[in-house]
């Protein structure tokens, strides 16, 4: 299962090997490994496969951070899911990480809003009011989906780009040796793990 298959392929949403998901009634673990192939892909997954991948990032239990949700937001989360064919959990555990689903929270580095958008990406993710909760979950989905799209599909180096920068994560083609940026792909991670579960226990 290969936690880089997060795009769309043709006109269904799939995840080709779910990120995070059950087998049978085992939950798969949140501990990301990684693979360098012998022309230099860096391959990430959470169900290593071969004693070739190595441990990058250990799950840390945080259960301040896991143990609220918030419905509030969940349809415009829908229709920006819809729209961009990213996963509603992943979208909706990145607002948890960013904001904590304040619309209202601004950063110490000016981010704004749910989905903590930069002003210098106003203009490129259509957003004109970044308090506004439609138009913020639109722009950061928007922006999540070009950086799914730019590592083809790599989970942990979209969102490492989402906290850090392209740049940062283009230059060390990896995710950057960085605590905060470790931690944030490790919580954004567990979260679209807590949320697929959800989903999948209201299905059943």
């Amino acid at each position: 299962m290969q936690i880089r298959d997060v795009l769309k392929t043709g006109s269904k949403f799939c995840i080709i090997a779910a990120l995070f998901c059950f087998i049978g009634s085992c939950k798969v673990s949140a501990d990301i490994y990684k693979f360098i192939d012998s022309n230099g892909v860096v391959n990430f997954t959470n169900v290593p496969t071969s004693s070739d991948y190595k441990l990058y990032i250990r799950e840390i239990p945080d259960q301040n951070l896991y143990k609220d949700d918030n419905a509030e937001f969940d349809s415009l989360i829908k229709k920006a899911s819809h729209k961009f064919d990213v996963a509603f959990p992943l979208v909706k555990a990145v607002i948890k990480v960013e904001s904590n689903f304040n619309p209202h929270a601004v950063s110490s580095r000016g981010a704004k809003g749910l989905m903590q958008i930069m002003p210098d990406n106003y203009k490129k993710l259509y957003v004109a009011d970044p308090f506004n909760p439609f138009q913020n979950i639109m722009g950061g989905t928007r922006h999540l989906k070009q950086l799914l799209t730019h590592y083809n599909g790599k989970l942990p180096l979209a969102l490492a780009a989402y906290n850090a920068g392209t740049g940062v994560v283009d230059r060390y083609r990896n995710i950057p040796p960085f605590k905060e940026t470790k931690d944030y792909v490790r919580k954004v991670m567990k979260l679209f793990n807590t949320y697929n579960d959800k989903i999948r226990s209201n299905a059943d």
